[in-house]
């Protein structure tokens, strides 16, 4: 039976872990390591100023105080005597849809799996309802797993539509599409009078065509998009050269 880690950003105890973990349980060997409370905007942040606790709950799982990214790598190289075979990391209250990607600790709980030479994918609803629906997409997903063949250093990013499962459109593979800059901050008064700072909400769509993750959720498909950890942007690699050529 396959061997799998599944981890999260929203804290060892989010229901949407908890769906994660029953929808795959007829399907794989499950190991549980994440985070002691919400780490959501996490990204892919290491502890390395404490030592981390590892501690085994009651229900089986493993809560770490750290890190999205700590608890994959305790997970992969703490717990199991053998490796994993796949990381999945989820399921995420709310979407991670285009540049949510370089915040969510969703995703960086799958990218640090794939760092450490797992297969990996990230899951999240767009949405707080139908965590079913996602649950059997999962499902669907690991499945297929085998079949599934990824450049190294890359993993998927899956976002599903808050939707009961018949009402599901289908699947596609999309890109990433963009937001444009955020709001500004939310400036509050603390009990003392002093000015404390939300940071505001994202911003809006500023592509959201036809082949991105925004317009299959919007119609109610499940998004698949292949991330890859290399952020080069090969294409600009001539232009910035001929501009230090120009300096000298």
């Amino acid at each position: 039976m396959r061997r799998l880690l599944l981890s999260n950003d929203d804290g060892v105890h989010a229901p949407g872990l908890l769906a994660l973990y029953e929808a795959l349980l007829p399907h794989a060997k499950l190991r549980v390591v994440a985070p002691d409370r919400d780490k959501s905007g996490a990204s892919n942040s290491l502890t390395l100023s404490r030592p981390l606790t590892l501690a085994s709950l009651d229900n089986g799982f493993y809560s770490v105080d750290g890190t999205p990214a700590d608890c994959v790598y305790l997970g992969v190289n703490g717990v199991w005597n053998e490796k994993p075979d796949l990381v999945i990391s989820g399921i995420n209250h709310g979407g991670n849809l285009g540049d949510d990607v370089l915040y969510s600790g969703t995703v960086a709980a799958a990218m640090e799996g794939r760092n450490l030479g797992m297969a990996a994918i990230a899951m999240s609803l767009v949405g707080s309802r139908y965590f079913d629906t996602a649950g059997r997409v999962a499902a669907s997903l690991v499945g297929a797993s085998d079949q599934l063949s990824l450049p190294p250093r890359s993993l998927l990013n899956v976002n599903v539509p808050d939707l009961p499962w018949e009402d599901i459109q289908g699947f596609r593979v999309t890109r990433m599409g963009y937001r444009g800059p955020a709001a500004r901050p939310l400036e509050v008064l603390d009990p003392r009078g002093r000015k404390r700072y939300w940071i505001a909400a994202v911003g809006e769509n500023a592509d959201d065509g036809a082949d991105t993750d925004f317009a299959a959720v919007e119609a109610g498909f499940v998004s698949i998009t292949p991330l890859q950890t290399d952020l080069t942007r090969h294409a600009a690699i001539d232009d910035v050269q001929g501009w230090l050529n120009a300096l000298t």
